[in-house]
């Protein structure tokens, strides 16, 4: 058993289309458990290169996707290394900003390994919180912000991955100048769905069977106000618990990072445990009467007691 610790219309004939709005459910399952997320790049991303690097010679940037060498596909950094192989150049195939590009690389011999001064990245695991689920679809969405490679700050190209069950072991409480972090373990043997997109508002995928959850209406940004909310989330073990928390400004204007709203944390006991909002919490459903308004997105690193939210109906239009 596997165990880690630790987002055209053509129109002939003067016919004019009207475009069709994605349907948002009016229910759904508000989760709050956190859970382990391991997701597969499409390609290579460039996160670092070595001293005097033959690939940042070439032209190739940091970020940038390597989907072939030689013409071959590339999804692994072992098949880098065997496409590299006793070749003294090679043409890279990569994409930048969703065009493909071809660079000439000399590569570097050291010993009998051919290398091309580039750190690649294929994969990225850690744990987050399940926001909701639509028993409709079976879609889930969770973290309401994107995965993102931290050496390169860019959302990480989500070929596919999964969610399993995890359990928060350790929280390391959060501080004024440095976060805190859930840590747990999470069992990648037995997958509890799928991932398909990983986009700004948040990781989306399909579960094999409904989770545990509240059944809540959904509220649109316009019936969400300042003053008293709850959140949903997992701090111990496996267990989901409500945590007082203050909704004390919003922001109507979407500006794409999931800051919709801030939010302070008023529970003495979730203060205790955790200190605030710490890392592995973003996901986390808030409750405001009964209704499921947003997400957690990020915490103030200056205070730990105030971070931002999600809109929920920014989530659920992105799934649909």
């Amino acid at each position: 058993m596997k165990r880690k610790t630790w987002l055209l219309i053509v129109s002939f004939f003067l016919i004019f289309s009207t475009p069709v709005q994605a349907s948002v459910p009016e229910e759904v399952i508000a989760v709050g458990k956190a859970v382990g997320i391991d997701v597969q790049c499409s390609g290579l991303m460039v996160v670092s290169f070595s001293d005097d690097s033959p690939a940042k010679d070439s032209g190739l940037h940091r970020g940038d996707l390597i989907i072939k060498v030689d013409g071959q596909p590339v999804e692994d950094p072992a098949t880098l290394r065997s496409l590299l192989q006793n070749k003294p150049q090679v043409t890279l195939t990569a994409l930048r900003q969703n065009q493909e590009q071809n660079f000439w690389v000399h590569t570097r011999q050291t010993g009998d390994v051919s290398l091309i001064g580039a750190n690649v990245r294929s994969e990225m695991a850690g744990i987050g919180t399940i926001t909701y689920y639509d028993p409709a679809t079976a879609v889930f969405g969770a973290l309401g912000h994107g995965i993102t490679d931290s050496s390169t700050s860019k959302l990480f190209p989500v070929r596919d991955g999964f969610i399993c069950k995890a359990s928060v072991t350790h929280v390391e409480k959060g501080t004024a100048g440095t976060p805190g972090v859930l840590q747990g373990a999470f069992d990648s043997s037995v997958p509890l769905g799928s991932v398909t997109q990983n986009t700004a508002s948040g990781i989306f995928g399909t579960l094999s069977a409904p989770p545990d959850g509240e059944f809540v209406p959904v509220c649109t940004r316009d019936q969400v106000t300042t003053g008293p909310a709850e959140i949903l989330c997992n701090v111990e073990g496996d267990q989901v618990e409500h945590f007082d928390i203050k909704i004390t400004r919003l922001y109507p204007l979407d500006d794409g990072t999931g800051r919709n709203m801030m939010i302070e944390v008023t529970d003495s006991r979730l203060l205790s445990i955790t200190g605030g909002i710490v890392q592995g919490m973003s996901g986390s459903p808030i409750l405001q009467n009964g209704n499921l308004v947003g997400a957690v997105t990020h915490v103030l690193i200056s205070d730990p007691t105030t971070g931002y939210g999600i809109f929920i109906d920014n989530m659920l239009k992105t799934a649909a």
